[in-house]
């Protein structure tokens, strides 16, 4: 039997904590700032339109996004601003 076998390695280059929508949404907001966007305006018109040109790909901005579903954002906007009364 091989000796080099006899044992697992574990590879820990990858985090396996997930971002939160509101993370997400920092980033992204952050991103279509930094590029001239207006965030509000770009942020709705992909939640209405699902159209995901509408986020920048600027620091995988639209990657960041997509991880999570339309409804869950806007669930989470909504949440963030009915609890802040």
């Amino acid at each position: 039997m091989d000796k080099d076998l006899d044992y697992t390695m574990k590879f820990e280059g990858i985090n396996d904590e997930k971002m939160t929508i509101g993370e997400a949404i920092d980033i992204v907001s952050k991103s279509l700032t930094e590029k001239g966007y207006n965030p509000t305006n770009q942020i709705i018109g992909y939640i209405l339109s699902g159209d995901p040109s509408y986020i920048t790909s600027y620091n995988n901005a639209r990657a960041t996004i997509k991880q999570f579903e339309r409804d869950e954002i806007l669930e989470e906007i909504l949440t963030y601003y009915l609890n802040r009364k």
